[in-house]
């Protein structure tokens, strides 16, 4: 029994926590004050280490895009108040020489009213679509019988050689390089009452929205006046309805969104609510896009794939200088509309969310509490002695 309390003896000295006598222990109303505001501030201090435990945070890191062969998914939606539909084309053109014209797949218009009020959603159509409103004519010697092939005037046909309606004629002219100024002249569109349905479309306007998908390369993608198609291998835009039908058409505009890829909580695109106005027809505004390949990789193991970007623009009017109605990726001057001109980054940013450990979280308690407490103790000493000393010199005073 002897050496066992020897030994516990022993192992009391490693006690850093030496306990005082509760005769000696003295207690302060300063001490009490201290006491009560170490409380109050390390609850306070707990309370804000809890919360930033919780926070989650969002760590970029940045290394070089190795992607290969990626398509680039194009999300728009932009409002034109002064361009009806059947005017506007959507066109896309890369540096590897692919060219979209006047896309239809994944492309809705809105027409809307003089006070932007919706008033028909169509998919991709226009003024003489034979989807819309107008029963196809195939084949017949006249526009009610079975063997008809209707006439091209003089144009290049399409792959069936017949012209059997009002825009099949309008795309022969076009793809010949014809101005199509005359639709008085044409059977199919008397018969289709094209110019009543230019009449009654010409003073609307039109919201474009829906994704396109394009190569992961520098190009642009553009929306301007007119039907759009290859001659020569030069893009080129039947501008003649726009300059011709009675109706100041400008490119005043609005672009709700614009984005590469995925939406991401918390990423704002820099064009989301920019817009542009002018009163002009002959007018082109260009926004110059640097893409960025972004990863976000999340605490739930949800991986997005999508793109940031950064943009400058550049307005340019055309009254009173010569233009051209063609252009290609190095030569666009001359056309008015929106232009979106892109450059993809070689770079990847990988941000990836993170939150402190509970380790962290206890090293911070143990922090808090610790040093307050160490603090008022300090405080609480430096007063106490500071009263005793005062005491004395009193007490000596008065003896004296």
């Amino acid at each position: 029994m002897g050496k066992r309390g020897s030994v516990l003896s022993q192992f009391q000295n490693f006690d850093a926590y030496a306990k005082t006598l509760d005769d000696f222990r003295i207690k302060t109303y300063y001490g009490a004050a201290l006491t009560i505001l170490s409380t109050i501030i390390i609850i306070t201090l707990l309370w804000s280490e809890f919360n930033e435990y919780r926070v989650t945070e969002i760590k970029p890191e940045l290394v070089v895009d190795k992607s290969r062969k990626e398509k680039l998914t194009i999300n728009l939606n932009i409002t034109f108040p002064k361009v009806p539909c059947y005017l506007l084309s959507v066109d896309v053109m890369d540096v590897a020489g692919e060219t979209q014209n006047d896309l239809t797949h994944d492309i809705y218009k809105t027409r809307l009213d003089a006070d932007g009020t919706q008033i028909h959603i169509e998919k991709a159509t226009d003024i003489g679509d034979p989807t819309k409103d107008i029963v196809k004519i195939v084949n017949s010697t006249d526009p009610g019988g079975e063997n008809y092939c209707g006439s091209c005037y003089g144009a290049s046909p399409p792959e069936s050689g017949c012209c059997n309606t009002c825009d099949e004629v309008r795309e022969a002219y076009i793809h010949s390089g014809w101005s199509f100024n005359n639709p008085d002249d044409i059977e199919q569109c008397v018969r289709e009452g094209w110019k009543d349905k230019v009449a009654e479309q010409s003073k609307e306007g039109c919201n474009v929205a829906g994704s396109v998908r394009v190569n992961k390369v520098a190009g642009n993608f553009h929306l301007a006046p007119g039907k759009s198609f290859q001659q020569n291998h030069v893009h080129v835009h039947d501008l003649q309805p726009f300059l011709s039908d009675g109706v100041q058409h400008d490119f005043t505009h609005e672009i709700h969104h614009l984005s590469f890829g995925p939406k991401v909580d918390g990423v704002i695109n820099p064009l989301d609510g920019v817009g542009g106005a002018v009163t002009k027809g002959h007018y082109m505004f260009q926004y110059f896009l640097k893409v960025v390949s972004t990863h976000f990789y999340f605490l739930n193991e949800t991986v997005i794939y999508t793109n940031q970007y950064s943009v400058t623009q550049f307005e340019r009017d055309l009254t009173g200088k010569d233009h051209t109605h063609s252009h290609n990726h190095n030569h666009m001057s001359g056309l008015p509309g929106v232009f979106f001109n892109y450059e993809i980054s070689p770079m990847l940013i990988i941000n990836r969310e993170e939150s402190k450990s509970f380790t962290h979280f206890l090293t911070g308690v143990c922090a808090i509490v610790g040093g307050i407490f160490t603090v008022a103790g300090i405080l609480d000493g430096f007063i106490y002695n500071a009263e005793k000393t005062f005491k004395k010199k009193v007490e000596l005073g008065k003896h004296l």
